[in-house]
């Protein structure tokens, strides 16, 4: 729980005190001069579009096989029992002062129009520059300038454990702020082959997606993007996409609207415990390949299925969403080492990666 939780606990129990060396750490003020910094950026996102049959949304947490898992907080976005318009909200943040918009993919996915409320009350008409349904970020643009703005931090220093902020609209409240800790790192909740999610137990819920998730800098570290919920409201257990994830896919947006991505052209499976015994690796060690697509990437350096892949570059491949991003992330064109097992032995190969398209890896 974060600081919040635990005061209601020291109320309770009259057990709980502060150090000096803590009490000198907030100034006795909690959150306020950080809440103050950052939320004139935050930002109410409203959404109109087209009614569209339900099972058309292509937002990686949209898969019925987890329809009891997640329960995403975009607002509304769910079609209406006649034709006509409907409306969705949700949150998202500034980051430069000519009116450069981060939110979530699924907040504004099918939209006619998008209307950006400030926390000054302003409203502006936004433009999709682009989004990736597959990590869930979307990048908008509202005409101005100097508009207020906040910074991407690192979410790789984050360390489990340390204090959060949310800040967004919940149920349409905007500049609603709830505090919390960082609860893990490296999620895989099976929405997609890019989940690499921090953890959080700061309260969101729907109306926060694409909102940021702020370390004690006042630095973004996270843009809330799902939660766990058997029954839709906030259990403590939220998801976001991690900020050295959102820089990299803003900046490929922001450069011409479109995400590309490189392709090896293998489907690949775990390797098994079983499999791993026989082999001499360990369970963690690596992923098979089922099968290469004939003219790939994969073909013409010579993979084969059967192979296990152990390392990608300079990374060790240690399960499937491990390939993927790594392969993702490298330039098409681009020359880069692959170290198979294959007959008992390690095979280091080259290999010339390709554009992808709507090829998985």
């Amino acid at each position: 729980m974060g600081s919040a939780g635990l005061s209601g606990a020291a109320v309770v129990l009259g057990t709980l005190s502060m150090s000096p060396a803590m009490a000198a750490a907030n100034g006795g003020n909690g959150y306020i001069d950080l809440v103050e910094e950052v939320s004139p950026a935050v930002v109410f996102v409203e959404v109109t579009a087209k009614v569209q049959n339900a099972n058309s949304q292509s937002s990686p947490l949209n898969d019925p096989r987890f329809e009891e898992f997640m329960k995403r907080f975009g607002q509304g976005m769910v079609p209406q029992a006649e034709p006509g318009p409907r409306q969705g909200q949700g949150s998202g943040f500034i980051i430069s002062d000519d009116g450069l918009i981060v939110t979530n993919h699924h907040v504004i996915e099918g939209a006619e129009t998008v209307t950006i409320k400030l926390a000054d009350g302003t409203r502006h008409d936004a433009t999709v520059i682009g989004s990736d349904p597959l990590t869930d970020i979307a990048l908008l643009d509202i005409e101005g300038q100097d508009f207020p703005t906040v910074a991407f931090g690192s979410s790789e220093e984050l360390r489990v454990g340390e204090e959060v902020l949310a800040v967004g609209s919940p149920f349409g409240l905007g500049g609603t702020v709830t505090s919390g800790i960082i609860s893990a790192k490296s999620r895989n909740i099976n929405s997609g082959p890019f989940d690499d999610f921090l953890q959080t137990d700061a309260a969101i819920n729907r109306g926060n997606s694409g909102g940021p998730l702020f370390n004690m800098e006042g630095e973004v570290v996270g843009v809330n993007t799902a939660i766990y919920s058997p029954g839709g409201g906030s259990v403590g257990i939220g998801f976001s996409v991690p900020s050295d994830l959102v820089t990299d896919i803003v900046a490929d947006l922001q450069d011409d609207g479109e995400i590309e991505r490189s392709w090896l052209g293998v489907q690949i499976k775990p390797v098994t415990a079983e499999v791993a015994h026989v082999l001499g690796l360990t369970a963690d060690q690596g992923v098979m390949i089922e099968d290469v697509v004939a003219g790939s990437p994969a073909e013409k350096a010579g993979l084969q299925a059967g192979d296990v892949i152990l390392r990608f570059g300079s990374h060790d491949i240690a399960d499937m969403r491990d390939l993927t991003r790594n392969v993702a992330s490298e330039s098409a064109g681009t020359e880069t080492e692959v170290e198979v097992f294959r007959g008992g032995e390690r095979i280091a190969l080259d290999v010339v990666l390709a554009t992808r398209s709507d090829k998985e890896t």
